[in-house]
């Protein structure tokens, strides 16, 4: 919760006042209310999907017998508002079935993929990063002239270009022709399982256990499908970075500070850019939230065995479970991201308070 509008009693404890609290409570009711919305959506998709889960369980070949006492088994003899109430507690209690495909636990797969998209993500996003600010802070500098044109056109591409095309190309080129990357996949086959899993993410298990081989393996295995999600991240971050630069640039406190004769690196990566580090918190957070459940067709293109992979396998294999619960684990993973970067911004601005 945040410190805004707390105040200090005599006991030595911050407790919070009046308005913190309905600060608070504002947050929490949103929160509970996006999460609600998010499982009355896909509690539907399950219903109107043209797939029996009864059938999925029993085959098609079950009795009449088997497969309604099949159904009563799974409540779907209930009425939907029953039913509805009954998906709530299970997804609350983390339980989302288990998968026809595996066998196992929903929550266990989703354990054991998802490290392999939040992988992927974090790499592009920082290259997104890495490569996005500096571009748009170079094209709002050098607005109307090369610069500006030459950043405002890569990101055009990066908008325009389907991600499954340019992944494709990309394997065709450095890996295919150049051999520069890895292929598809996470590691080698020769490289799996050859390191503990500590966090499930192969770049920081293969450094824990000082195997800079299975490491530089899976760098090169991920640098390629991350540059392709970070090429997107890329045109997103610039184009606003250059919006928000420009913005300050036109502000009159930096006209005072060129008067002051400092030098123009100080005043535009020291003051202009300090300024719109704030409202990029929250584009840099909305970015990777969006590479987190954008990544599916990446991950197909690549073979990466990440979230995405498994509901599209799952839903090929009309396993439903699967598809729900990593839907549903990937709209709570967006709302967190979104939730944080709120408490971000309002930390960075106390305005926003």
């Amino acid at each position: 919760m945040s410190l805004t509008g707390s105040r200090f009693s005599g006991r030595g404890a911050w407790l919070p006042s009046r308005t913190g609290l309905l600060k608070g409570g504002r947050v929490v009711a949103t929160l509970a209310a996006t999460l609600l919305g998010l499982l009355l959506i896909t509690f539907l998709i399950g219903r109107v999907m043209p797939i029996d889960p009864v059938l999925a369980v029993v085959g098609e070949r079950a009795t009449n017998e088997v497969y309604e006492a099949t159904r009563k088994a799974m409540g779907l003899d209930q009425p939907l508002i029953i039913q509805f109430f009954t998906y709530i507690r299970e997804v609350v209690t983390g339980n989302f079935g288990t998968s026809l495909l595996t066998s196992r636990p929903v929550i266990q797969d989703i354990a054991r993929v998802f490290p392999a998209t939040l992988e992927l993500a974090t790499v592009a996003t920082m290259i997104g990063v890495a490569l996005g600010i500096p571009a748009g802070v170079l094209a709002a500098v050098h607005q109307g002239r090369w610069p500006d044109h030459f950043v405002r056109l890569i990101g055009l591409f990066g908008y325009s270009m389907p991600i499954f095309w340019l992944g494709l190309v990309g394997l065709l080129v450095f890996y295919g022709k150049l051999d520069w990357v890895a292929g598809p996949g996470r590691l080698d086959v020769f490289f799996e399982d050859v390191v503990p899993q500590v966090t499930g993410v192969i770049l920081i298990d293969s450094l824990l256990a000082g195997d800079l081989e299975v490491f530089t393996n899976a760098l090169s295995h991920i640098i390629l499908p991350a540059s392709v999600l970070g090429y997107y991240s890329l045109a997103y971050i610039s184009r606003m970075t250059r919006s928000f630069m420009l913005e300050q640039l036109a502000q009159e406190y930096i006209t005072t500070a060129r008067v002051k004769g400092l030098s123009e690196t100080r005043v535009i990566w020291g003051h202009a850019l300090g300024n719109v580090m704030v409202p990029l918190i929250t584009v840099i957070a909305l970015s990777y939230a969006n590479l987190l459940e954008g990544s599916v067709l990446t991950e197909i293109v690549f073979a990466w065995p990440g979230i995405g992979f498994y509901i599209t396998n799952a839903l090929l294999s009309a396993d439903m479970n699967a598809v729900l619960g990593g839907t549903v684990m990937v709209g709570i993973v967006f709302i967190g991201l979104n939730l944080l970067s709120d408490l971000l911004y309002r930390v960075f601005d106390p305005r926003a308070g």
